[in-house]
Parts: C-alpha cells; structure tokens; sequence
C-alpha cells in the first residue's frame, strides 16, 4: 500500500528553516544585556528579519549577515564593520568578537541566551515593540 502522506510529511520537513529564526527568535528586536554576567553599559541589538539572516546595530555602526546553523546551534558569519571613528570602538570590537565566539542559542520567553562550551555567554532581551 503506497503512502502519500509520509513522501508529503518528508519533503515538508526538509525544506524549512531551522536556524533560530524560527524557533522564537523571528521579527524580534534584541537588546544586549550582559556579557559573562556583566552589564552592558552601550546599546547593542540583533534582528533575525528572514530566515538565515541577521542584522543589528553597535555602538558605531550598523551590521548585517548571516545565521544558519540549525536550531539550538549559533553561527553569525558577518562580515568586518567598516571602520570609522568612534568613541566606543572597544566596546563594539569586544561585541563582534565574543559574538564570533557564540555556538548555541536559546530562546526562553522575553530572552535570547547565546553562549558557548568555554562558558561564555551573551544574554539578550526583547525589546518591546512600542518602545
């Protein structure tokens, strides 16, 4: 006896995203709190606005790239932000480069935990969408 459904059920399954896009992360604007347990005195946000994208704003500048290891795993490939002056340089080259770092993601409620076997964590808030 054929079975329709199973082909249907496979294909459907192999075709959609799996990055953290999709399992909460979406059309979210998130705000960085802390760093390894630290307060981040500096705004820092991350967008996920299609799957396999990523997008943000630092300190100096703006960012754009990719994000599509699969759900729980985290890789931001962005390329290097154009260099120009800036007051918080430190602070921007310091979250680019723990943000490298990070290999997992979690999405609990209103908090985006990114972090890695080292230990090293970046904890991100919504920001809701009125303010």
């Amino acid at each position: 006896m054929k079975r329709p459904w199973l082909l249907i059920l496979c294909l459907s399954a192999c075709g959609g995203d799996e990055s953290v896009y999709s399992y909460g992360a979406a059309n979210t604007v998130w705000a960085l709190e802390q760093i390894d347990g630290h307060a981040v005195p500096y705004l820092a946000t991350m967008v996920f606005p299609k799957p396999g994208y990523v997008s943000g704003q630092t300190p100096c500048g703006s960012f754009a790239g990719l994000q599509t290891a699969p759900y729980p795993w985290f890789e931001a490939k962005i390329p290097p932000p154009r260099t120009q002056p800036c007051e918080t340089r430190a602070a921007e080259d310091r979250f680019f480069e723990t943000l490298a770092q990070m290999t997992l993601s979690e999405v609990s409620g209103p908090l985006l935990v990114l972090s890695n076997d080292a230990g090293t964590q970046m904890v991100f808030s919504a920001v809701p969408p009125d303010g």
